[in-house]
């Protein structure tokens, strides 16, 4: 089986003192079945959207899909994993989502720095999840990188 996530960044901490504008990271993740009804135990969200295959097709998506949150979550991961990375203080996030993600789709989540307030050690990031090409969300995080002042 080909690894489709092969292409991701490594894991580690870009401290506030090497991070730059334009900067991105990245990860690919197919969404399983299991991923999706991991997410619903855990978050109790059993909306039958994404659990029941006969009510979801009657609706405006015509079959399952994953939860939203779920998909933004691929975001969370690239930032306190990738950029800034490790240490990294969530402080807002805005998204829109623009189109459902389904049961094996492969997301791909990004992320792109924006602007700093190395004073602040404040990072902002433009964020998106596409599946094959196409934008199914997009927002702006900001958050506290880690720094070397502070290890």
């Amino acid at each position: 089986m080909l690894d489709m996530q092969r292409d991701n960044f490594p894991r580690g901490t870009i401290c506030i003192e090497d991070i730059e504008i334009g900067m991105k990271r990245h990860l690919r993740k197919q969404v399983t079945d299991r991923d999706i009804e991991l997410f619903a135990e855990v978050s109790t969200d059993r909306n039958p959207v994404h659990l029941d295959d006969d009510y979801a097709n009657d609706t405006i998506f015509e079959g399952r899909i994953a939860h939203g949150m779920l998909t933004a979550g691929l975001i969370s991961a690239v930032i306190g994993e990738q950029l800034p990375g490790h240490g990294t203080v969530y402080l807002g996030q805005t998204l829109k989502f623009m189109a459902p993600v389904r049961p094996g789709d492969m997301v791909m989540a990004e992320v792109e720095v924006t602007e700093i307030d190395h004073g602040k050690r404040k990072v902002t990031m433009q964020t998106r999840c596409e599946v094959d090409g196409k934008n199914v969300l997009k927002g702006e995080a900001i958050v506290l990188a880690p720094s070397r002042k502070f290890d």
